[in-house]
Protein backbone atom coordinates (compact mmCIF):
# COMPACT_ATOMS: atom_id res chain seq x y z
CA UNK A 1 0.00 0.00 0.00
CA UNK A 2 1.32 3.69 -1.19
CA UNK A 3 0.59 6.56 0.71
CA UNK A 4 -0.03 9.70 -0.44
CA UNK A 5 1.94 12.95 0.33
CA UNK A 6 -1.24 14.16 2.19
CA UNK A 7 -1.73 11.59 4.44
CA UNK A 8 2.51 11.10 5.20
CA UNK A 9 2.23 14.71 6.27
CA UNK A 10 -0.89 14.25 8.33
CA UNK A 11 0.35 11.31 10.10
CA UNK A 12 3.80 13.16 10.71
CA UNK A 13 1.90 16.37 12.37
CA UNK A 14 -0.20 14.18 14.27
CA UNK A 15 3.17 12.48 15.27
CA UNK A 16 4.69 16.31 16.36
CA UNK A 17 2.36 17.41 18.24
CA UNK A 18 2.46 13.97 20.35
CA UNK A 19 5.90 14.19 20.76
CA UNK A 20 5.73 18.03 22.49
CA UNK A 21 2.71 16.40 24.92
CA UNK A 22 5.02 13.71 25.85
CA UNK A 23 8.38 16.65 26.15
CA UNK A 24 5.64 18.46 28.25
CA UNK A 25 4.92 15.60 30.63
CA UNK A 26 8.82 14.49 31.11
CA UNK A 27 10.57 17.74 31.44
CA UNK A 28 9.27 18.29 35.42
CA UNK A 29 10.92 14.96 36.37
CA UNK A 30 13.81 14.82 33.04
CA UNK A 31 14.17 17.66 30.97
CA UNK A 32 16.90 15.86 29.02
CA UNK A 33 13.97 13.27 28.08
CA UNK A 34 11.82 16.05 27.28
CA UNK A 35 14.76 17.87 24.90
CA UNK A 36 15.06 14.28 23.13
CA UNK A 37 11.04 14.37 22.31
CA UNK A 38 11.40 18.32 21.01
CA UNK A 39 14.31 16.86 18.98
CA UNK A 40 12.94 14.09 17.40
CA UNK A 41 9.69 16.22 16.40
CA UNK A 42 12.14 18.67 14.85
CA UNK A 43 13.78 15.97 13.06
CA UNK A 44 10.43 14.75 11.72
CA UNK A 45 9.46 18.17 10.72
CA UNK A 46 12.00 18.55 8.91
CA UNK A 47 11.94 15.43 6.64
CA UNK A 48 8.37 15.70 5.59
CA UNK A 49 8.51 19.52 5.82
CA UNK A 50 6.06 20.03 7.68
CA UNK A 51 5.52 23.02 9.69
CA UNK A 52 5.65 22.96 13.55
CA UNK A 53 3.11 25.22 14.98
CA UNK A 54 3.32 28.49 16.51
CA UNK A 55 2.80 27.62 19.78
CA UNK A 56 4.59 24.48 20.07
CA UNK A 57 7.33 26.34 17.58
CA UNK A 58 7.67 28.96 20.41
CA UNK A 59 8.35 26.59 23.32
CA UNK A 60 12.10 25.28 21.56
CA UNK A 61 14.88 27.06 22.27
CA UNK A 62 16.53 28.52 18.75
CA UNK A 63 19.68 28.19 19.91
CA UNK A 64 20.37 24.75 21.62
CA UNK A 65 16.90 23.17 20.77
CA UNK A 66 15.76 22.47 24.11
CA UNK A 67 12.32 22.49 25.60
CA UNK A 68 11.60 25.44 27.18
CA UNK A 69 8.63 25.24 30.20
CA UNK A 70 8.44 28.30 32.00
CA UNK A 71 10.09 27.84 35.56
CA UNK A 72 11.91 25.09 34.48
CA UNK A 73 14.00 25.63 31.87
CA UNK A 74 12.65 29.08 31.11
CA UNK A 75 12.42 32.25 32.22
CA UNK A 76 9.58 34.53 31.21
CA UNK A 77 8.69 38.27 31.92
CA UNK A 78 6.70 40.60 30.65
CA UNK A 79 8.07 44.37 29.72
CA UNK A 80 6.65 47.35 29.32
CA UNK A 81 9.44 49.39 27.93
CA UNK A 82 9.92 50.36 24.50
CA UNK A 83 6.89 48.68 23.01
CA UNK A 84 5.10 46.16 25.46
CA UNK A 85 7.03 42.48 25.14
CA UNK A 86 7.62 39.28 26.45
CA UNK A 87 10.71 37.91 27.02
CA UNK A 88 11.54 34.46 27.17
CA UNK A 89 15.21 33.56 28.67
CA UNK A 90 16.15 30.18 28.26
CA UNK A 91 18.18 28.89 31.19
CA UNK A 92 20.29 26.48 29.29
CA UNK A 93 22.37 28.71 26.89
CA UNK A 94 21.08 31.62 27.83
CA UNK A 95 19.07 32.85 24.69
CA UNK A 96 16.33 35.50 24.89
CA UNK A 97 13.54 35.71 22.86
CA UNK A 98 11.26 38.56 22.44
CA UNK A 99 7.69 37.98 21.56
CA UNK A 100 5.83 41.62 20.71
CA UNK A 101 2.27 42.37 22.73
CA UNK A 102 -0.96 43.42 20.38
CA UNK A 103 -2.01 46.50 21.68
CA UNK A 104 -6.08 45.47 21.35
Amino acid sequence: MRLNRAHIRDLARQRIERLFAFANQAVKSDPGLANRYVELALRISMRTRVRIPRELKRSVCRECKAYLYPGITSRVRVRAKRSPHVSVTCLNCGAVRRYLLDRD
